[in-house]
């Protein structure tokens, strides 16, 4: 408080960018005391703080008081140019409050007054105002006038701000390199001033701009940095942060997680006021309530946006938002709902879609108008005009050799329809193809496993629309390749975790704390609200942290253009920018279906695969020849859905064969009575006949999936042992319960390219035969069952607090086999939390993802550990399949929550057949046929273990 009153001004301003609830008391004090001194421009700057102050931490009526009173003492003091100061504040809080005309009316009235440096703020904050109202070049023009007036007066304050605004319009104009130079400065500039609310404006900037070009873990990294100080400062630039985490997570698939988000984001503005910014995330809200087909929603919150918008003059904002109810109400029509918003009103038309796309491209959304070119020519289809259909499929192609790579995959989708309709089908393969690989590549940036299995939704229909044009060609290599293509493609890359993450290990040992406090206090009869709590908060920082994590340098990832992460609504404390919409809706096509061709012979020539990035499988989709010589004596068939029918594809003996096997609607039907029987056959009860009419019932739905899925391949697959690659309502089906399976070798697998890579693995490894046989607390039956299996193998069991989650986690890396019996739980929301409970708490995925090498055999005696989360694109997750995606060749698991108690006779003679030599799928098969016969209880529970990946024999 002893500096001079010209420094003392300045270092207010200062510090209402750098910490404004700090600023708040320190000013209120110099204002008392300006105005007990009569300093009247001492005041007017006090004021002028506290004003910008307010606008981040209280609310726009405050700052816009102050900001009138600073007016009002400046003109008092016969000091124009600080009034015009003072009224460039003013106008931002008019823009944040969507007053967009009395904004430029203010930056207007106080340039007369302002010269040098000042002036440069007003062309500054009036280029502010431009980019709200979507004119990118009127913003450039105005930042060209005022950064080199301020770098030459050396007003700091101001040209950090500047910067970063500008670096926004250089990412939305999609100038990358321009956009990180001006953010990077800007950043250098706060950290020199000491501007912390100011730094982390740019950090969030940056999570923007890394997101806009698909960089998605960098992206998180700079948004969890910004939040947090946001948070701890609280202020309202937390809004913009949060619209930021929802198109984020909206570009990675996340769309649940984006929902949630999208509420809350909405919460913000409506809490703080900020009615500039409450219509996009009105809009937000609306998107992602269109991606979970909640339509009705979704034009009810496009349409209020769009209103808004208009309010504000905002005509670019009106064209997306009146997009969004569009395709909302064509959705609707599309199923059949369009009675729910009033009859007729539901309908969409070619015209309306068309007129909507081009207002889209005059006004500065071109993925957007991609999607709305892809919906008016799939209208145009249904409506019977090709002709229109293919002029839209030609505009919308026109980007697939510029922009974010979300943009050039959806164009490239439209090329192949074009080219297709044309009767181009060779050029139609070559669009899909190259649609494919640009999302390949963008998925090859992502480390974490949830990240790259949700990113895959965005490929499904592309793939599709290959696998349709294969199977209506009949030739079974080609549909072969077309739905591996689409398949699973997620666990063919190992995720990125540092060799030694201290943070994550340590993360995870206080979850498992965590969770064993909570079991011993329910045990008790305690309160356990505090600690749940205290389990999600650390569920979200590992999941966070882990996302956070890119591809390691030493994992050779292919150079990804600049995908197409949606143009997130800006975030900056002066600027929200619009964002690019992901298209999602289905282009349906209707290729004739295949028919049952005859077996064709395989062909013979060299042929390679791709290496994958991580160098242990291969990433491209593996030929035909490769699969038919791998198998030898085995049978392959991998099921495909597509157009609500079921195909299977037999690969046996040198020779393939395309099948089709009809509608999928009966064996989901059959396939969901399974369960209910095999529970009523585990349990003891006293009521007379249940176990007989369950016996009876699971005869008859086993019966007759099998006449549904295997009896019609029969003639291919013989007597042969079987490698199954299921879809769909298939995927967690015990299969030895199927009479054409029963006593027969059978392995399940993701996909035929990754069982492929399991059986090329051979026996190629370090010399360590290790076996780990480990029991989790709880469990009845659980210790015996280890000490059994560990007395087979001559090895001691992991038993009581010698099993816990470490100990555990070290043995198993590098082992030879490894059989856990423990209670398995899949998580509700993160299947990356499903986990095997051990002595001191949960083993999760994500501490497997830990392993350095995975064991070769790995028997988890322990409920649904077999069962996968499926994503779109038969992408999944869960215990399993982090085992696979870490290179384990083979998993015992059961599919189905078991009778825990029963399972020890079956382990027992499973691992007796492997110690003797048997194959692992064989000696599952024949434990399964010898406890079979010894009662019911034992057979249901038997019946749900299968055997994963390709089939292999312990070492010696």
């Amino acid at each position: 408080m002893s500096q001079s009153p010209p420094d003392l001004a300045t270092e207010l301003l200062r510090l209402a960018e750098a910490d404004p609830a700090r600023l708040t008391e320190l000013a209120t004090e110099v204002a008392r005391r300006a105005r007990t001194g009569g300093d009247l421009k001492l005041g007017s700057s006090a004021h002028r703080a506290l004003g910008i102050a307010a606008l981040h931490v209280t609310d726009l009526r405050t700052a816009e008081r102050h900001l009138r009173d600073a007016i009002r003492l400046a003109v008092r003091a016969g000091s124009p140019e600080l009034a015009a100061e003072a009224r460039l504040r003013l106008a931002f809080v008019r823009c944040v409050q969507g007053r967009m005309e009395q904004a430029i009316s203010e930056v207007e009235l106080a340039l007369p007054d302002l010269h040098g440096a000042g002036r440069a703020r007003a062309e500054a904050q009036r280029a502010v105002i431009f980019n709200h109202l979507r004119r990118p070049e009127d913003a450039l023009a105005s930042y060209r006038l005022a950064v080199p007036v301020l770098s030459r007066a050396g007003d700091h304050l101001w040209l950090q701000r500047v910067l970063s605004n500008r670096g926004i319009v250089h990412g939305y104009r999609h100038e990358f390199a321009a956009a990180e130079s001006d953010f990077q400065e800007a950043e250098r500039l706060c950290r020199r001033l000491d501007l912390g609310l100011s730094l982390a404006v740019v950090w969030q900037n940056l999570g923007w701009l890394n997101a806009l070009r698909g960089e998605v873990p960098a992206a998180l990294r700079y948004l969890d940095q910004a939040e947090e100080r946001f948070r701890t400062l609280d202020t309202h630039q937390l809004c913009w942060t949060l619209a930021d985490r929802t198109e984020l997570l909206l570009s990675a698939g996340l769309i649940a997680e984006a929902r949630e988000a999208a509420e809350e984001t909405v919460q913000e503005f409506e809490r703080r006021g900020r009615k500039v910014g409450l219509p996009e995330a009105r809009l937000l809200l609306a998107r992602t309530a269109y991606l979970v087909r909640d339509h009705e929603e979704a034009v009810r919150e496009a349409r209020r946006a769009a209103l808004a918008f208009g309010r504000q003059h905002r005509r670019e904002w009106v064209a997306v938002a009146r997009f969004v109810a569009l395709r909302s109400l064509a959705a609707m029509s599309a199923d059949d709902r369009a009675s729910s918003t009033g009859g007729r009103d539901g309908r969409v038309s070619v015209r309306q879609m068309e007129e909507c796309a081009a207002e889209l491209a005059e006004t500065g959304w071109p993925a957007s108008e991609v999607e709305a070119r892809m919906i008016a020519a799939r209208l145009a289809v249904d409506a019977g005009r090709p002709a229109r259909a293919e002029r839209q499929w030609e505009i919308a192609a026109r980007r697939r050799h510029r922009g974010p790579a979300g943009e050039r995959i959806h164009a490239w989708h439209a090329a192949a329809l074009l080219r297709l309709a044309r009767g181009n089908v060779r050029g139609a393969r070559s669009a899909i193809r190259t649609a494919l690989r640009l999302h390949d590549e963008h998925r090859a940036t992502l480390g974490a496993t949830d990240l790259r299995a949700h990113a895959s939704e965005s490929r499904v229909e592309v793939a599709e629309l290959g696998l349709r044009l294969a199977l209506r060609d009949g030739v079974p290599a080609d549909v072969l390749t077309w739905a591996e293509r689409g398949r699973a493609r997620h666990l063919l890359m190992r995720p990125a975790r540092p060799a030694h993450d201290r943070h994550l290990a340590e993360a995870l040992a206080q979850l498992r704390l965590t969770v064993a406090r909570i079991d011993e206090s329910r045990t008790a009869g305690e309160d356990t609200g505090a600690l749940v709590e205290r389990q999600i908060t650390l569920e979200r920082e590992i999941r966070d942290h882990c996302r956070r994590q890119a591809k390691t340098p030493t994992e050779s990832v292919p150079t990804a253009p600049a995908p197409s992460a949606p143009a997130p609504a800006r975030p900056v404390s002066t600027e929200p920018i619009p964002t690019e919409l992901t298209p999602t809706e289905p282009i349906p096509t209707e290729p004739s279906s295949a028919e049952s061709a005859p077996p064709t012979p395989i062909p013979a020539g060299p042929v390679s695969t791709e290496p994958s990035p991580t160098g242990s499988s291969p990433t491209g989709p593996v030929p035909l020849r490769q699969v038919a010589e791998a198998l030898g004596e085995q049978a392959l068939v991998e099921f495909v859905q597509v157009d609500d029918v079921l195909h299977a594809i037999t690969v046996a003996g040198g020779r393939s064969r395309l099948h089709v096997l009809g509608p999928p609607a009966a064996v989901r039907t059959l396939v969901d009575r399974v369960p209910f029987a095999l529970r009523r056959l585990a349990r003891r009860t006293s009521v007379p006949g249940s176990q007989a009419a369950a016996l009876n019932l699971l005869r008859d739905t086993v019966a007759k999936l099998d006449a549904l899925l295997l009896r019609p391949l029969a003639a291919d697959l013989r007597d042969r042992p079987l490698v199954l690659v299921p879809s769909g309502p298939i995927q967690a089906l015990p299969w030895s319960l199927l009479p054409s399976c029963a006593g027969r070798a059978i392995c399940v697998s993701p996909s035929a390219t990754l069982w492929y890579a399991g059986s090329q693995a051979g026996h190629a490894r370090s010399g360590d035969a290790r076996v780990v046989v480990a029991a989790g607390p709880g469990l009845p039956g659980a210790r015996s069952e280890a000490e059994g299996v560990a007395s087979i193998h001559a090895v001691p069991a992991l038993v009581d607090d010698a099993a816990g989650a470490e100990a555990v986690l070290a043995d198993l890396d590098g082992a030879a086999l490894a059989h856990v019996a423990a209670h398995g739980r899949i998580h509700p929301s993160n299947p990356l939390f499903s986990s095997l409970r051990l002595a001191d708490g949960p083993l999760t995925v994500y501490d497997l993802e830990r392993l350095r090498r995975a064991p070769e055999i790995v028997v988890l005696a322990a409920c649904d550990t077999g069962r996968f989360v499926v994503r779109p694109g038969d992408e999944l997750l869960g215990l399993s399949a982090t085992f696979l995606a870490l290179g384990t060749r083979t998993i015992v698991a059961p599919v189905l929550s078991i009778l825990d108690t029963e399972s020890t006779t079956l382990m027992i003679a499973l691992h007796k057949l492997l110690a003797a030599g048997h194959s692992t799928a064989s000696a599952l098969a024949q434990a399964q046929q010898q406890v079979a016969r010894d009662n019911l209880e034992a057979y249901a529970v038997a019946a749900g273990f299968v055997c994963l990946g390709a089939d292999s024999t312990m070492p010696s």
